[in-house]
């Protein structure tokens, strides 16, 4: 069932910039599914206000592959979807990644469960030539419209040329571009590449740089184009980040399109900025590589009460020494940028059957 286009009312809200939480897998201690608290994320993420849902990606846990559990964690994100989708748009993104077969089958998965894009990692697909990784998109975006991926290496990602963000922004299939190279030097590669494209504004810019996101999108980026001065905006964030105190990104959102629509830029914003990548260091283990990124967005769900646990399908993958105490310290000095009291407020219907 290819979606290979988006309609015009989702497509205006991807272009206009939202909050896509990237959405965790909430497991119970024997590291099976729990499905009542899957489905808690879910609703809390809607209620908060977010315009879509990013589910099968990095932070649900790529690994939700080798023991069976994509086909139902995309399918319990939908249907809690479907209950406030016909209220107001949402986008529902399917991470999809493998060779160019299993991607083609995870975007058709998708497509039949009524997700609108797919995110195609290029994650473990090191010994393909750029060339055949842009063929390798063109195919998957006939099947769902596709947002590229720049992945950080840290979490098996790797370096990509402006050449190939140049040919995959030609790409009809396109709709946007997920950048998360956690690196300011790719970022650049990728605004100057959609800028240079004839399809630059048909493309999303959504940022995944964690460590550097109020920057990201507020930053009128000016590109110099053999047509004269281009200037674009990442305008929304996809964001493993996102995926906690999700009711102060969506605000935090809101006050960036009021800078971008003339509201002054002020010094706070810019310290706000600092102090939100503080908060993300601690929650995503900067300090130890990022060894405890997974476990520390479920720690933060934990001491909400969202989540029963910091379990993760690896038992080796787990919160770091002092990572706990990080995410403790940040809670408390950065207060003004969690949801806690949303959270306690809502918990129990979201928890409910």
């Amino acid at each position: 069932m290819a979606r290979t286009e988006l309609d015009a009312v989702k497509a205006q809200l991807l272009r206009a910039g939202t909050v896509i939480p990237a959405h965790p897998l909430a497991l119970t201690a024997e590291r099976r599914l729990d499905e009542r608290r899957q489905r808690a994320l879910s609703r809390y993420y809607l209620a908060a206000g977010a315009g879509g849902l990013a589910v099968g990606v990095h932070t649900t846990q790529f690994e939700i592959r080798e023991v069976g559990l994509l086909e139902p964690v995309l399918r319990l994100a939908a249907d809690e979807a479907a209950s406030v989708g016909a209220t107001r748009p949402l986008l529902l993104v399917a991470g999809v990644l493998g060779d160019t077969e299993q991607a083609l089958a995870e975007a058709e998965l998708a497509a039949g469960l009524g997700y609108d894009l797919a995110l195609l990692s290029f994650r473990g697909l090191d010994d393909l030539s750029e060339a055949a990784l842009l063929r390798h998109a063109e195919r998957v975006s006939a099947v769902l419209p596709v947002v590229g991926f720049y992945l950080q290496p840290a979490v098996g990602g790797r370096r990509l040329s402006y050449d190939l963000w140049r040919d995959l922004a030609e790409l009809p299939g396109l709709a946007a571009i997920k950048i998360a190279p956690f690196d300011r030097y790719a970022t650049l590669d990728v605004v100057r590449a959609v800028a240079h494209s004839s399809r630059a504004d048909a493309i999303a810019l959504y940022t995944g740089n964690d460590d550097a996101i109020l920057v990201d999108l507020l930053t009128p980026f000016v590109v110099a184009t053999p047509a004269g001065s281009k200037e674009l905006s990442i305008v929304g964030g996809l964001l493993g980040q996102w995926a906690v105190w999700t009711r102060a990104a969506v605000m935090l959102l809101d006050e960036v399109k009021r800078v971008r629509a003339g509201a002054p830029l002020t010094r706070e914003l810019l310290t706000r900025a600092a102090r939100l990548t503080d908060a993300n260091a601690a929650v995503f283990d900067a300090a130890n590589g990022f060894h405890g990124v997974i476990a520390g967005v479920h720690e933060v769900l934990r001491r909400q009460g969202l989540l029963a646990g910091t379990w993760c399908l690896d038992p080796a993958e787990g919160l770091s020494a002092g990572q706990a105490e990080a995410i403790e310290r940040v809670s408390r000095e950065h207060a003004d940028l969690t949801d806690d009291a949303f959270v306690a407020a809502h918990l129990g219907e979201w928890l409910a059957p």
